[in-house]
This record gives C-alpha cells, structure tokens and sequence, in this order.
C-alpha cells in the first residue's frame, strides 16, 4: 500500500483553530534526507524547542505519576525480548499474565519469537508522526500541548520504530496482526485518562481540534484489528492502561462493575482473591478486556456465552463529551451514591439504548456491569466423527439436543486440523509440500494423536448435578451414536496436555493461554477471522463450509474451522493464519476474505464482526431497502456526534465529513491507494 501520508497533507489542507498558542515549526531531516518520508520535528513554541517541549510535557515517553496504577507493559526492542519473562500480572501490571499461568506463558513467548524470521522492528519509512487528517505539523504540536495542559500528562507520541510483540505484550500503536503494512493503519499519538472525567476532557479537546479519537480497552482483539485507528493519524485513546479496576464485586447478586482494563485474567483472580463461588465467561484466551469483548459481541463458553446479553448497566461519554449512564443507573441513588439496582435490571424506563453502543462509534463506555454466574458442577467431554461429509448430521444433530436445552452451553464442532495446530507444532511438521496440507495427510498425521483418525472433533460441556450429568451425557451419546463411527472420550481418556482439558477449564470460566498454540503453524504467524452467521442447520452449515473450503484452497492457505453452535444459529469462524512479513500472502488472505464475504452475502450470511479494513464491505452486505440499516446509523452518528470524531469508520460507519470523500475500502484494488485519500 501507498503511503498514507504526503507531503500535501503535511504542509496543506490546514483549518483555523481560533484561540489556540501559536507554533512555528522547523522540519529537519533524517540521517541527512529529505521529504516527508524521512521527516522528524522540531517546533518552536514561543521560546521553547520542541524536543524541549517534548522532555518537559513528557510526549515521548508516558509520563508516570504517583497516582498512576499501572507499570509499562509495552515491548522494548532488544536482542533478548523473547527471553525476558512475561509481565505477572497485579496491581501495578494490569495486562500480565496469572502467576499460574507464568511458566506457560514463558513457553509460549519463547516459542512464538523462535518462529520470528523478521525483525523485531524495521526502520519507519512514513513519515512520523502520521499526523491526523488536513493537520499540519505545527497545528498538531499545538494540539498535543493543549492537551497536556489539560490532563497533566499520561501521553506518547508515536514517533518510534514499530513493535508487534505478542499478545500479551504489545504497544497499541498499530494493528499487532497487520494484514497490509505494518504502518498503513497507525495512531500518531496514545493517551492514557485515569478517569472517566479525564475522558470527557479528551473528547472535548478532539471537538475542538477536529482530531479523530480512537478509544481502545486493552488493543487485543488481535485477528479484527488490534488497536489500529481505521483513520491513520488518530489519537488512540488507550483506556485499559489506567482505567483497570473491578470497580463492585457482589457476591449475592453475582454481579460486578468494571472498567476497560479489566481482563477476564484480572476478573477471574479478583474473584478467586474474595473466595467467591463465581464464574466468569470467559473466551478461548483470557488476556482481552471484559468490557470490549462484549462490546465487540464477543461470546464466551459457559451457559452464560452471549456476554452482551449478560451486561447490565453502562456509563458512556457521548461523542460531544456529555455523560449518561444506562438502564437502572441512570436514576440516582440515595445520598449521592449509584442505583442499587443498576447491575440488576437492564432495561429500566423507556427505549433500550445499551445495543446502539456496541459494535458502533457512538459513544466510550467507561463503565460497564456484567452478571456473573453461580459456580456449578460440570464435566466436559468430547466426541469424534470420521467423516467429512457426516457435518450436515453432526449439526442437525446438535440443534435438535440445543432446542431441546440439553446442551447447556454453546458447544464447538472443530475440524480436525485444530488437533495438528494444538499441538504447538509448526506445520513443516506435518507437511512438507506446497500449499495447503491435504486432507488425506491431516487424517494421516491425526491417527497418531489421541483423536485418531478423524474429520470433526464436538467439544461440549454439561452442568448441574452428577446424576443430572451422567443421564445427559447418556443420552446426547446415544443420539450421536446414530452417526457412524462416532465415539465419546472424557478427560480420563485423555492426557492432561489435550485440548480438551483446556476446553474444560474455559467452560468453568478459567481463562487460559493454550489456545496461542496455532500461532507456531507459520513463521511470523498472525491471523484474520472470517465470522458469518448462518441458520443452525446441517444444509446452511454444508453451503458455507463448502465455501470457505474453496476459497482457501483456491489461495492456498490451510482451513481451521470452529462451529459454535446454539439452538437457531452458528457463527462459523475461521481463523486465516498467514505470514504478516509476506506481502503476497497478506495480499492472498485480504482477497479471499473479500471473495468470501461476497459469497456468503449471497446466501444470506452476514459476518457478525470483522477486520476493520474490511467493515465497509460487510456494512455494505446489510442492504436491505437501500442500505437502510446504514442510512439510519448514519443519522444516528451525526446527531450523536456532529463533528465525527470518535472513531470515524468503525463497523463501517462514517460521519458526515468524512462520508462520500474516498474513505471507503470495498475492494483490492482500493488497496493500492493511500488509506487515506487526497482531500
């Protein structure tokens, strides 16, 4: 891709910022070059140089006060990264790792770096920092500088060479899993607030200056996008770095109250340190944000699976940096304190607003309650089949146990080659040859693990009592006994290494690193999901497998494929694991994933979430009545935020001064142009 940024947009397209401090701005160059592809700052404000304005303001390292509760988390580029243990997790760390999970995490770390063939970092070829749209460089540091005036501090520039680390250790810079270049989608600054007031300041501040904002939780949601503005040269509001307390935990009501930087890790040991008989729902891995993975709709693994359906109450600051609060929190308590009721009943009087803030750009939540569910006894076992062509009978065998409520949960049907990529291997393990690893070579290869010789692996879990258990799993085997060749196995089957085990704790709301395994299948591993939603039922789930199947045969990439099915819908995921330093391969996976998304809308299946570079083909897909969904989403974001600058694009959505200029990426070929477009 083209670079975002040129030199028309550094020295022109200006708009006046009446009342600010004035800049005059020397541009010098790099190593002795020219151009904006080489350029550094060095402003003068008033008697001040910049770089001295930048040690006083502390813009190129985050300041650090007393107050602040977090340590740095980010990566630091050096020969030995790989061999620095991982961050723990407490107090001061927010992000860390479990001390239970510390020596796996060291293992993972240590595996996932050796498969690295390239650098830790590469030299920035654009120029830094991407400035914000029609911004020029003089009007940026006057910004930057009002803004610390305004919250003291807690702010970078991002000006430094570019680092993906892992997941558990990443700047939020840019998108960690970049599917086009590495710098085609960054922030040109990160701003840490400790308070939701601290957030109303910067959203004012960003009406003020017409900067687009892209607030963040915690920047993991690594396969859609990280943290990666949608407009290049946004602020990234990083609100997990200092938001992160679990601000209730009631162990009656089995509710809590938190804030963006709250992980399901963090969640889970706050409830082991109360001893409360309470589960979280927590996803396949554990280190993302509570809150924005049930913003994003982001589902879990326990009964309670659906985690936007199990929030309950919001505090959220409008586009204009207004504050509300939803549900039963928007009456006040007694004496100055929070409704009783405000994690207890969701909808309260009037519309039910909750929905328009997730998946959208509407509004930052700061807040966000969530239920809890009573710990319970279970047991999680697993049943193979051996056939590829038995998925139409496993799925409408599983609807009709699902309607019926004997799954209690929302279990997974995984393909085959999960086993392979579990197991931590890399595929030149398994295969040698070019292209994808052919089926009859998976099978092969699974006869020597525990699954044998199979094609789909069903992975559930069932809850209550032991004699309630036992009868269900009885009889959910019988039913799949109608399938040829199936055969249950339990964990005593089993090593305590497999899968399943792992399925079994995520199931008992424990969150878990294992799933990072199939990060090792390639060198420079990263992946995009493709996540539409069909019809629980075996012929829809046959059209679109077959569909996903073709595809990645005709690009070459290996299909890993995960059902989660309930009783009236599946959303079928399929992870596209890819080389992030081969651009031909990242070229290969952003057109297929367009050539699927096309498909499925076809058919009828809309992606429930998706990479944000590729929000407005699948905003596009919804076009029911002329795009009427979109048109009223638009007139929702114009009149939530008549300046649109809270995160411009999202999910497609763009606001009124950014609509109809070229922002739109709906195909490949838009690739091969700036993402940012001439204005």
């Amino acid at each position: 891709m083209a670079s975002p940024l040129d030199s028309s947009s550094v020295e022109g397209n200006s708009h006046h910022m009446p009342g600010k401090k004035s800049a005059q701005m020397h541009i010098s160059p790099i190593n002795g070059s020219s151009g904006p592809s080489a350029m550094k700052t060095n402003a003068t404000y008033k008697t001040d140089s910049f770089a001295q304005m930048a040690r006083e303001l502390n813009l190129t390292t985050s300041h650090r006060a007393e107050s602040d509760q977090t340590a740095t988390p980010e990566v630091v580029d050096s020969s030995d990264t790989a061999f620095r243990p991982p961050t723990i997790l407490s107090a001061k760390n927010y992000s860390g790792v479990p001390k239970r999970l510390f020596d796996e995490a060291k293992e993972l770390k240590i595996s996932l770096y050796s498969k690295r063939t390239m650098p830790r970092t590469v030299p920035r070829s654009n120029a830094v920092p991407c400035l914000p749209p029609r911004m020029t460089i003089e009007e940026f540091g006057t910004a930057m500088a009002d803004l610390y005036d305004r919250i003291g501090g807690h702010l970078k520039l991002n000006e430094d060479p570019l680092v993906d680390g892992w997941y558990m250790e990443h700047p939020n810079t840019h998108d960690a899993f970049h599917i086009a270049g590495q710098e085609d989608l960054v922030c040109s600054a990160v701003i840490y607030p400790y308070t939701t007031e601290e957030v109303q300041k910067i959203v004012k501040w960003a009406n003020e200056y017409l900067i687009p904002i892209c607030p963040i939780s915690m920047g993991r949601s690594l396969g859609y996008g990280g943290a990666a503005p949608r407009v290049p040269g946004s602020v990234v509001i990083d609100l997990g770095r200092r938001m992160n307390k679990v601000l209730s935990l009631d162990g009656e009501n089995a509710s809590c109250m938190v804030e963006p930087g709250v992980s399901f890790f963090s969640l889970y040991e706050e409830i082991q340190k109360k001893g409360l008989p309470l589960w979280i729902d927590t996803p396949d891995l554990g280190g993302g944000s509570v809150m924005g993975s049930a913003l994003e709709r982001g589902f879990g693994n326990t009964p309670h699976s659906d985690q936007f359906t199990n929030h309950c109450g919001m505090e959220i600051v409008l586009p204009t940096g207004d504050l509300i609060r939803t549900g039963m929190g928007a009456l006040p308590g007694t004496d100055g304190q929070d409704n009783p009721a405000w994690n207890s009943f969701q909808p309260a009087y009037g519309p039910y607003s909750d929905g328009i803030f997730s998946q959208s750009n509407f509004g930052i939540v700061t807040k966000m309650g969530f239920w809890l569910m009573p710990a319970i006894t279970n047991q999680s076992y697993m049943i193979t089949f051996s056939r590829e062509e038995d998925l139409e009978a496993i799925v409408d065998t599983i609807r009709s146990l699902a309607v019926k409520r004997i799954l209690n949960n929302v279990p997974q049907l995984r393909h085959v080659t999960h086993e392979l990529a579990f197991t931590g291997k890399p595929k030149s393990h398994w295969y040698n040859g070019e292209g994808p690893i052919p089926s009859d070579t998976i099978r092969d290869q699974a006869s020597s693990l525990p699954c044998g010789n199979v094609s789909w692996i069903f992975f559930g879990t069932q809850y209550g009592n032991q004699d309630t258990i036992g009868e269900q799993i009885m009889f959910i085997e019988q039913e799949f006994a109608k399938i040829k060749d199936s055969k249950i196995f339990t964990l005593d089957d089993l090593s305590g290494d497999h899968q399943l085990y792992y399925r079994d704790q995520v199931c008992s709301g424990v969150p878990v690193l294992k799933d990072l395994e199939w990060l090792n299948w390639v060198p420079n591993a990263a992946q995009v999901i493709f996540t539409p939603i069909i019809p629980t039922s075996g012929h829809d789930a046959r059209v679109i497998h077959d569909i996903v199947s073709r595809a990645h045969k005709k690009y070459g990439f290996d299909l890993f494929p995960t059902l989660c099915i309930s009783s009236r819908e599946i959303r079928y995921t399929a992870s596209i694991i890819y080389n992030r330093a081969d651009a031909d391969e990242k070229k290969s996976a952003r057109a297929m994933m367009r050539e699927m998304i096309d498909l499925a809308a076809k058919e009828g299946y809309g992606q429930s979430r998706t990479h944000l570079l590729f929000a407005d083909q699948v905003a596009r897909t919804y076009s029911w009545n002329d795009q009427a969904l979109m048109k009223f989403n638009e007139t929702l974001k114009d009149a939530l935020d008549p300046n649109g600058i809270l995160a411009p694009g999202r999910n497609g959505i763009w606001p009124k001064r950014f609509r109809g200029k070229g922002w739109d990426i709906l195909s490949e070929e838009r690739m091969e142009q700036p993402i940012t477009p001439s204005m």
